[in-house]
């Protein structure tokens, strides 16, 4: 997915978060001092959605409608509300996202000769199966997540979160490469500026 691929001057969400349900949160990210909704078709839900890997794009593009789309931005603001009041520890209703979660329930699946399998997300619509994978994603954070390593990046200028796996779990920016990167530079500029003065 590129930036072409987003609405006119809007960058591509970002995959950086190291978990796809605060992914899914930095698909509205600030732009140029906005936040902005980088999803804005069932086209961009889809290829998102495969660019977190739940799946091909094909699959669920065709959902039709603006309604991929809508649900997944209804997922991500239902998300958006518990994992704040997760870290402010307080407490929140999980209906919404109960709701994604109910879509879909393990079935026994038994198509060929052998072992039969068991498919936790078994639902024939392949949109309802993806949001609804998602959503577990962000119902196993909730619950079992250190969500003293979900965080915001540090930059006053980013929405951006993460979860935060490295070894050490000190870390700061949303990406290195973004945020991190335009820090050490202002750092850099500044202690030239204090050096020549």
């Amino acid at each position: 997915m590129t930036a072409s691929d987003t609405a006119p001057g809007l960058p591509a969400p970002f995959v950086l978060a190291d978990h796809p349900a605060l992914d899914l949160l930095n698909t509205r990210m600030m732009v140029e001092g906005q936040r902005r909704d980088l999803l804005n078709s069932d086209e961009d839900a889809a290829l998102w959605l495969e660019q977190i890997g739940l799946g091909p794009a094909s699959e669920v593009a065709a959902a039709g409608k603006g309604r991929l789309l809508g649900e997944l931005r209804a997922l991500r603001e239902c998300i958006e509300r518990l994992v704040a009041a997760r870290r402010e520890n307080r407490p929140a209703d999980p209906k919404a996202l109960n709701a994604f979660l109910l879509k879909a329930v393990p079935q026994l699946v038994w198509e060929h000769a052998g072992a039969p399998a068991l498919e936790r997300f078994h639902q024939p619509d392949a949109a309802a199966r993806r949001l609804s994978q998602l959503a577990f994603h962000a119902a196993e954070l909730l619950a079992e997540g250190d969500f003293n390593l979900v965080r915001k990046c540090e930059s006053t200028e980013c929405s951006l979160m993460f979860f935060d796996r490295t070894k050490s779990h000190k870390r700061r920016w949303c990406s290195m490469a973004l945020c991190g990167n335009r820090h050490k530079v202002a750092e850099f500029r500044k202690r030239r500026q204090e050096a020549g003065q």
